[in-house]
């Protein structure tokens, strides 16, 4: 673009003429272009610009700390949490890992539970993946862990995974009671 065209097209802007080519453009001025001339697209920030200016802050994850439990990835064979692999269901808690005697939701039971209200210190909040889907879970054995003061979240597994590790990162006492899904592979 030439210097006389973004002259021309800085003035436009500035006399409020010549946008994006709707109503309350100037008189002979249609789409964005002066009679006659090519279309002026140019737009250019200024140093007023907000956005010019503004910090931003990255805060990241630290999946290498050896305190927490991070899953990495699954597949339908298992997971890797914080570098170990686990094949088949398991159940993750705040320091350890323990392969979870379930085959599917089905299994899931007030005894299958009972490992997760036995912890001490007592977890927050139960993360449970079901697998490919999000499975519904008998309401009393729901009932029974709220009554023992513990939030249980059921999910499909791969929303168990990530809401496991947005918990674990907010430094919240969770676990996860995670059945691997079927024909998936991610991260492994």
């Amino acid at each position: 673009m030439s210097a006389e065209r973004r002259w021309r097209c800085r003035r436009r802007r500035q006399d409020g003429v010549g946008g994006a080519g709707g109503a309350g453009d100037g008189a002979g001025v249609r789409g964005g272009r002066a009679a006659g001339g090519p279309p002026c697209r140019a737009h250019r920030l200024t140093p007023a610009d907000d956005e010019l200016y503004q910090r931003t802050r990255v805060t990241v994850l630290e999946p290498e700390s050896p305190n927490t439990m991070f899953i990495e990835g699954y597949s339908s064979r298992g997971f890797t949490i914080s570098g170990n692999l686990v094949v088949g269901p398991c159940a993750v808690l705040p320091r350890t890992i323990l392969q979870w005697n379930v085959g599917s939701y089905k299994d899931i039971s007030h005894e299958s539970l009972s490992l997760f209200r036995l912890l001490e210190p007592q977890i927050e909040i139960l993360v449970l993946g079901t697998g490919d889907r999000v499975e519904r879970l008998h309401p009393a054995m729901l009932k029974h862990m709220r009554e023992s003061g513990i939030a249980v979240e059921v999910q499909d597994t791969p929303n168990a995974c990530a809401t496991f590790n947005f918990l674990t990162s907010e430094k919240r006492v969770a676990a996860a009671g995670l059945i691997p899904p079927r024909g998936t592979y991610t991260g492994m």
